[in-house]
């Protein structure tokens, strides 16, 4: 998981030197990202079900086989379509491992505290991911080429898919004809894809344009389709009753509010870092390192013992009110910021934050699960961060480009403007992970006994 989240952000830093050496397009240089992401969320859910179908340890497998091979191939890429094309196949078998991997952990810890310190492991990947790439992004291209960001994948991949034919579990499960729905998964799969295209595009069109209106009424048609689909299938692809679970939807929809926010700022405080600050990619990877080993440090040693003691909505509530106060924080940065008063602060929040809350939601969200579908709801709770991600990167980097150039054309200076737009999109996420808080405190049941 790690490496296949860490590949999200890797890129980003070094898209000029991809840029340079390819010969990309400022437009078509956005489809290096856009390549791997609308694949990895529009397939999370088919291949979520799938695991549980044909068994979870053969999906996560051939995933990691087929994420492996593209991403040679995207280190090999001599030219612009060669690497968009091995970005898309790495999407699809990014989408097919991470699909079941919670489904794998949770009926592999039946015990309480044995699972809530596996899921304190999962979410501190989830988190440590996105800062990771950042920072070695940063100094592969650097120090190397970045042909390397994606090589450095390949003995990973080699050494994991070896010691999981080992200790992945092999269960056969249900069987294709236990619920395949081929119509639902067409209709879903469709409409996941056009819904992150959609998004993804607003960047170059705009929210209110042709285009994305277009393409966003195509995908509310396709899941309005594959929704009708759900409640008449005798098998469906997405059983509708794991919804009555007042913490499965709500624990989704805190999820989907936190990661909009969270990745939004990540990528966004990368930018100040490096356009406002000066800073080149290693050390703004470097510089946002604490937010990711407070992570570990709560998510490891402490999240798993909070959530058993006090449960995991007390525990989420907490974790949220730290993530809107290191927001609000972060959002007065200065055009001359310095590092350890104006910044260093907000990153600790945020990772106090960030290492209460993840563990909590995912085991809220994960909790309606049953041995025979936990492959799906792994894949639910997946394909959430993921559009989460898409949409909340989408409103917030086109937040700030908006306000930036509104002050550009009023004669602010370029520092100042950038900064500026950046303080709007960080109280906006602020705004999103307080109306999580709000639906927490509404929505979310405290579990009945600990044991429960």
């Amino acid at each position: 998981m790690l490496m296949i989240i860490l590949d999200q952000t890797i890129v980003t830093v070094a898209l000029p030197s991809i840029q340079h050496d390819l010969g990309f397009s400022s437009s078509g240089l956005a489809w290096v990202v856009n390549a791997y992401v609308i694949p990895f969320g529009g397939l999370l859910l088919l291949f979520g079900r799938l695991g549980d179908l044909v068994g979870r340890g053969r999906v996560f497998v051939a995933g990691l086989v087929l994420f492996t091979l593209a991403s040679l191939a995207c280190g090999l890429a001599g030219n612009a379509p060669e690497l968009i094309a091995a970005r898309f196949v790495q999407g699809i078998g990014g989408a097919t491992t991470s699909a079941v991997v919670l489904g794998m952990i949770v009926p592999m810890f039946p015990e309480a505290r044995e699972r809530a310190l596996a899921i304190g492991v999962y979410s501190f990947v989830g988190a440590a991911g996105a800062s990771v790439g950042f920072l070695l992004g940063g100094a592969l291209t650097e120090a190397l080429n970045w042909h390397w960001i994606f090589f450095v994948n390949v003995p990973i991949g080699l050494l994991v898919g070896a010691l999981a034919v080992r200790l992945a579990p092999a269960g056969r499960g249900e069987g294709l004809r236990a619920g395949a729905d081929v119509a639902g998964a067409v209709l879903g799969t469709a409409g996941l894809m056009v819904g992150v295209y959609a998004i993804v595009r607003t960047s170059d069109y705009g929210w209110g344009s042709a285009q994305t209106l277009g393409w966003g009424a195509a995908a509310v048609v396709l899941l309005g389709g594959f929704l009708a689909r759900q409640a008449t299938a005798a098998n469906p692809l997405l059983p509708l009753r794991i919804f009555r679970s007042r913490n499965v939807s709500a624990g989704n929809g805190i999820q989907a509010l936190m990661v909009a926010a969270m990745i939004g700022y990540q990528f966004l405080s990368m930018l100040y870092l490096q356009q406002v600050l000066g800073y080149g990619p290693a050390r703004a990877g470097l510089a946002v390192a604490p937010t990711a080993v407070v992570i570990g440090i709560v998510s490891l040693g402490f999240s798993a013992r909070l959530n058993g003691r006090f449960g995991p909505r007390a525990v989420l509530l907490a974790g949220l009110a730290l993530i809107v106060a290191g927001l609000l924080l972060v959002a007065r940065v200065p055009v001359h910021g310095r590092y350890p008063v104006d910044l260093l602060p907000a990153l600790v929040l945020l990772g106090l934050g960030g290492g209460l809350t993840l563990p909590a939601v995912t085991t809220l969200a994960m909790s309606g699960a049953t041995p025979s579908d936990s492959g799906l709801v792994s894949g639910l709770v997946n394909t959430v961060q993921q559009v989460g991600a898409a949409l909340g990167l989408a409103v917030l980097a086109t937040l700030a480009d908006s306000r930036t150039d509104q002050l550009r054309d009023a004669g602010h200076a370029d520092a100042a403007a950038l900064t500026s737009g950046y303080h709007l999109a960080f109280v906006t996420a602020a705004g999103a992970v307080a109306a999580a808080f709000l639906l927490a405190v509404v929505a979310l049941r405290r579990p009945a006994t600990a044991r429960d």
